[in-house]
């Protein structure tokens, strides 16, 4: 079951967080707070997470975030700029050592010429390090993409530690 997956991989991070003395933020758009969701489902998180930015609309990234109008336009809500500047954001307006970010088409419309539905970018950005961004493409149905991108956004997160 997913939700079995997500709070196995949500406690694990929980773990190796505080191991590295290290705190998290998240930036999502199609995902609505479910990666800050699953984060703080787990008792103590509060130690190891700072906060969540749901940025649906583009105005929330500008305006929370930080994203540029230019970039938005050039290159759309859902891209590797877009997500790039999302996770980068986060981690300038937060005492966070990790942020991941998410935008992407969860469906069942949404979708335009090169951009189908389940077309998820992620980022994650570490204080001191480059950020990693990927595109990855989710099948299924709206629930179904919103679930693999919230297992992809943990996964990321405990990998970059």
């Amino acid at each position: 079951m997913i939700q079995d997956e997500v709070a196995r991989l949500a406690a694990d991070l929980g773990r190796r967080l505080v191991e590295a003395k290290a705190v998290v933020a998240t930036a999502e758009s199609c995902t609505g707070g479910l990666v800050a969701a699953a984060i703080t489902s787990i008792a103590g998180s509060s130690e190891w997470f700072d906060r969540g930015f749901v940025t649906y609309s583009n105005e929330a990234k500008m305006a929370e975030l930080g994203v540029p109008p230019d970039i938005l336009d050039t290159h759309g809500a859902v891209s590797e700029a877009t997500a790039r500047l999302m996770a980068e954001g986060a981690l300038a307006r937060s005492a966070a050592t990790l942020t991941v970010s998410i935008t992407g088409i969860a469906g069942p419309g949404g979708a335009t010429p090169g951009k189908p539905v389940g077309m998820v970018c992620l980022a994650w950005s570490k204080k001191g390090a480059s950020t990693t961004v990927v595109t990855r493409h989710f099948a299924g149905d709206r629930t179904q993409v919103r679930e693999a991108s919230v297992v992809a956004a943990l996964e990321g997160l405990r990998s970059r530690i």
